[in-house]
């Protein structure tokens, strides 16, 4: 067993135990702990977790509907694969969603939003140079839930949190790539510095400039892998 499988485990106490393991298992399909195509095996989990195997059962329906997790019959639930046509066309809607989250953020200037999204672009560059992904992905994903939320349209929020979800081992893909992180890091800023002044055009554009950027990486990645 690998060692940092303990950082699934689940305190039995929390009232909300489902959301707690949903929580721990997408983070580790995203931080590609669980690989593409691994079977997920119930025994495993529970004894990785510390839960039953109810509430392992309840958070791989959750993921599943999510695109995390495919049920294959005769053996059970793996880890979702993504084809590169797939991944352009979720790439594609996700550009569409987040410019409008970029454009109404900037709209709004919601101070307290705006704190958030400095805050967590200070931590990406803080952790930039760690060559342990994890502490910039968590951080580069609490700056999208700030964004999500800073757009004040939870359909928008909802949809495009699906859709972060489904490219979370994608967008590992692309920041390990050479040279991609301080692009990265510039990107962002500017999306941050749009959101600030207020430009709502800027920021919508900032938002689909880095995604195409982004996909542009993990899309070359994919297509490579399947050749």
């Amino acid at each position: 067993m690998a060692k940092n499988d303990t950082n699934l485990n689940v305190s039995r106490e929390s009232t909300s135990l489902r959301q707690l393991v949903e929580d721990r298992l997408r983070s580790a399909i995203g931080s590609g702990m669980f690989k593409p195509g691994q079977r997920l095996i119930e025994r495993e989990l529970c004894e990785q977790t510390g839960v039953g195997r109810t509430s392992i059962r309840e958070a791989l329906r959750q993921l599943e509907a999510e695109g995390l997790v495919t049920t294959i019959p005769h053996r059970g639930p793996v880890v979702s694969t993504i084809s590169a046509d797939e991944a352009a066309q979720l790439y594609e809607l996700r550009a569409l969603l987040e410019a409008y989250a970029g454009r109404e953020c900037a709209r709004r200037r919601d101070p307290a939003i705006i704190a958030r999204l400095r805050k967590q672009f200070e931590i990406m560059g803080k952790v930039a140079g760690q060559e342990d992904r994890s502490d910039l992905l968590a951080a580069k994903t609490e700056f999208y839930a700030a964004l999500l939320e800073g757009c004040g349209n939870v359909f928008v929020e909802r949809f495009l949190k699906m859709l972060l979800n489904r490219v979370t081992v994608l967008r590992m893909t692309s920041m390990t790539q050479a040279n991609r992180i301080g692009r990265s890091l510039k990107e962002i800023e500017a999306i941050l510095t749009a959101i600030e002044k207020g430009d709502e055009d800027g920021a919508g554009q900032a938002c689909v400039t880095h995604i195409q950027n982004a996909a542009t990486i993990a899309l070359a990645a994919l297509r490579s892998d399947a050749t």
